[in-house]
């Protein structure tokens, strides 16, 4: 079998360093996802988001660098990563974006928490947890067919600090100036003296860690004067000016600013003076920038269309454009981008995003992105025409492990939901240039881990969460609308609600309406204490737009409202299924004991429980399956024991077959076969899936499929059923399987195994295949702990 990957959905990591636009050489964006290295083209215009995930690294990737290689064909990558480890990643010619690892380095003791790379030059600088900046040297032959690194400098920081900021710069034709900061209030100036760097000035001034520092000169020539960026977590951006000569720079109207009013008493413009070997320096205080409220997280330089601007981002949820006023010199925003939001604080959709973490200018600058806490990437793009920034479609996904997925009824969209505490629906974005995947809605953002979910119908779903009970949704008619028209998911004709907001303090999404823009809002009540919630009405323009919605849209506007709420279970919800006629919903949670490790059964028309709870397993049952004709509920769990229940005529289940010792271990997946003789599969941490067929002698053992490690996900193709089963089953290492046994000859079991290049880093949580797909082509999604969201081809 053929199986090619169609989708991939990774939310990027929440560190300013772990994101990087290649300026010369593949034009691609890298950036840290979990353990991953995601590779997208933001230029892209046919929107296939995610290219590719390296994976190598063991921890959490947090410093990402392309070296500059002064050719197209040829790209060079550096990564550091919380496993202490630094790699190189090299790519060759071809338009494939298939990167190796080439050398893995080991000097650091800590976390490599910043990369900073000395342009047109061998040199690069690696900062750590571990409180020390090493300097490297990139060893290469002219096509970089071979490519080494060298230490040449470990130097230790004191007073000992962790360095959250590096950047290099050429000072001279004999020197190289480093600059470095981080978790003090003072930023420490290395100047290099033959190979080794010496600290000759330390900068003071910040009252808060310094965050972001970037090198730059202030005119195309390379006589201009150096400047230096640094930003702070005091919410402000300081310029530095390293003036070469005896004599210093003109002094700046900055300080002499009437706006800054109090502000100015802490502002120094004492020279530091420090000598290179062939010329001396100064380093003087230039200019603050005020504007930002909150802190500050990055800035970077880049001259456009002449003229020098900075790029900064902030947790105060917006991106700032800074430009130096032409007559008076003074620094000011010239733009800003992002939420201008008064309510601050939560991500929840009342709330804001929770700051941008990344800010990055495209290699033309005409373009930017930014990486916001809800792991999803905003774009703009300068329209010269309009003259003003235009929002375009980026990338989203999960920043946390993926514990649930499911497709809706029809194989329209998939479902996810994790421990991230969001649920997202994912669907595909016909139209006459092609199609590409996207989050469509973020129907919950919720207070708790979710565990688990499974659609009732096409417009209904329910999850399971770390709050002991289940919650049910209905799709409300902007989404449906907005599907219907984008996706060409037909709309039902039932009465929906028009949208959905969660209350201040509140978990339970509620239904509300939607006006036109004319409609006036009257406040019907004259006691301004109860005021109509400004919150609870949405403008009809905002719920329409013909493209993909933006992350402002998916955090705010695209709930589902809740309709039900499930109660009885005692602990954390660990599994749920509901059967595929919809009347019934099964239910578990995490258990310990007999009396906690029962099975809850809910009617889907009243959502009442139907009496009594299901028992026989001991602990946490990891798995639930209704049959293809729900005449039998299939449950397993950590008690290595699998137990099938039979429907009565009450329409309740009783125990019809159980296996204490299916496996040698727990068991964690269930699934079953649509084959006319009843067949289950059980999955299990023995490294093995098995193959049960009920006959009226019982249960016999059809087949045991070995695996290499602990199978965690087991799934069923329902559209195959010709004499074989179909299936995938995924390990806790990440290896997906898809398999195909046949029932006469158990022993013939035919293995594809998914390039390990093409898997997932870490556990499989869920596979499950599409329903309503052709027999020539099949799809199945699978949620990972490694965050990520994706779907495979596959094909015979």
């Amino acid at each position: 079998m053929n199986v090619s990957p169609e989708f991939t959905a990774i939310g990027g990591n929440r560190n300013p360093a772990a994101a990087d636009w290649d300026t010369n050489g593949s034009q691609l964006l890298a950036f840290g996802a979990n353990h991953s290295i995601a590779l997208w083209d933001p230029s892209d215009t046919s929107l296939h988001g995610v290219k590719s995930l390296l994976n190598g690294h063991t921890d959490v990737v947090n410093a990402i660098k392309f070296f500059p290689t002064g050719t197209p064909n040829i790209s060079i990558l550096i990564s550091g990563a919380a496993d202490h480890t630094l790699r190189i990643w090299r790519r060759s010619g071809g338009p494939e974006t298939r990167y190796e690892s080439v050398k893995i380095a080991n000097e650091h003791s800590g976390p490599i928490t910043r990369i900073a790379i000395l342009p047109s030059s061998e040199l690069f600088a690696t900062g750590s947890s571990d409180g020390t900046v090493k300097i490297w040297k990139l060893v290469h032959d002219p096509d970089f067919s071979t490519v080494d690194i060298v230490l040449t400098q470990s130097i230790t920081l004191t007073p000992r600090h962790f360095p959250l900021a590096i950047a290099l710069a050429t000072l001279d034709e004999t020197s190289t100036v480093l600059a470095v900061a981080g978790t003090r209030s003072t930023i420490q100036i290395f100047v290099s003296h033959d190979t080794q760097f010496q600290l000759s000035a330390t900068l003071t001034g910040h009252e808060g860690w310094i965050r972001a520092l970037d090198f730059t000169r202030e005119a195309s020539d390379g006589n201009s004067d150096l400047l230096l960026a640094s930003a702070s977590q005091d919410k402000y951006i300081r310029l530095w000016r390293l003036h070469r000569g005896e004599e210093l720079p003109a002094v700046s109207s900055a300080l002499n600013d009437p706006v800054l009013g109090v502000l100015g008493k802490s502002l120094s413009n004492k020279a530091h003076r420090f000598a290179s070997a062939t010329s001396k320096y100064s380093i003087t205080f230039e200019a603050l920038l005020l504007g930002h409220e909150d802190w500050i997280y990055t800035s970077t330089w880049r001259h456009r269309e002449s003229k020098l601007q900075l790029l900064s981002t902030s947790e105060d949820n917006s991106i700032a454009i800074w430009e130096a006023d032409p007559t008076s010199g003074v620094w000011v925003c010239i733009t800003r981008l992002g939420e201008i939001s008064a309510q601050k604080g939560s991500t929840s959709a009342t709330g804001s995003a929770g700051g941008f973490w990344v800010g990055l200018w495209s290699p033309d600058g005409n373009s930017v992105v930014s990486l916001g806490r809800t792991g999803s990437w905003r774009k703009w793009t300068y329209a010269a025409s309009e003259d003003m920034w235009a929002q375009e479609i980026a990338i989203t996904g999960h920043v946390r492990e993926v514990k649930g997925i499911c497709w809706s009824r029809d194989g329209a969209y998939v479902l996810s939901t994790g421990s991230d505490q969001t649920t997202r629906l994912f669907s595909e974005w016909k139209r006459d240039s092609g199609s590409s995947w996207h989050e469509f809605s973020r129907p919950q953002i919720h207070g708790y881990d979710l565990n688990c979910i499974d659609c009732v119908t096409d417009t209904q779903f329910i999850t399971g969460a770390d709050e002991k009970l289940l919650r049910v949704f209905d799709e409300p008619r902007g989404v449906a609308e907005m599907l219907s028209r984008l996706c060409k998911i037909e709309a039902t004709s039932a009465e929906l609600p028009d949208a959905a907001n969660i209350p201040v303090l509140g978990l339970s999404n509620k239904a509300i309406q939607a006006v036109g823009d004319e409609e006036v809002i009257e406040n019907e009540k004259e006691d301004e204490r109860e005021a109509v919630d400004p919150a609870s009405i949405v403008r009809k323009s905002t719920l329409d737009f013909n493209h993909p919605p933006f992350e402002d849209h998916l955090a705010r506007h695209l709930l589902w409202p809740e309709t039900e709420k499930l109660y009885g279970h005692g602990y954390e919800i660990s599994a749920m299924a509901v059967s595929n006629n919809s009347d019934f919903v099964a239910t578990a949670c995490r258990a310990s004991s007999i009396d906690h490790a029962v099975i809850r059964l809910y009617d889907t028309k009243e959502w009442l429980q139907i009496n009594p709870p299901l028992k026989t397993h001991s602990l946490t049952v990891t798995a639930l399956q209704f049959s293809p004709d729900d005449k039998y509920l299939l449950s397993v769990g950590r008690d290595r024991q699998w137990a099938v229940w039979e429907r009565n005529a009450e329409s309740t289940y009783a125990l019809k077959h159980s296996n204490p010792k299916g496996h040698t271990r727990m068991i964690l997946g269930a699934a079953w076969s649509p084959l006319e003789q009843p067949t289950f599969l059980t999955a299990g941490r023995d490294k093995s899936v098995k193959i049960w067929q009920i006959t009226d002698d019982g249960v016999q053992l059809k087949s045991t499929v070995p695996a290499t490690a602990a199978v965690t996900a087991v799934s069923c193709n329902r559209q195959l059923s010709q004499g074989c089963v179909q299936f995938a089953y995924g390990t806790e290492n990440g290896e997906i399987c898809v398999c195909i046994a046949s029932i006469e000859e158990p022993d013939k079991v035919t293995v594809t195994t998914i390039n390990p290049e093409l898997s997932p880093t870490k556990a499989i949580n869920c596979i499950v295949w599409r329903p309503g797909q052709g027999d020539s082509k099949q799809q199945i999604a699978v949620a990972s702990d490694d965050s990520s969201v994706r779907i495979f081809g596959v094909s015979a």
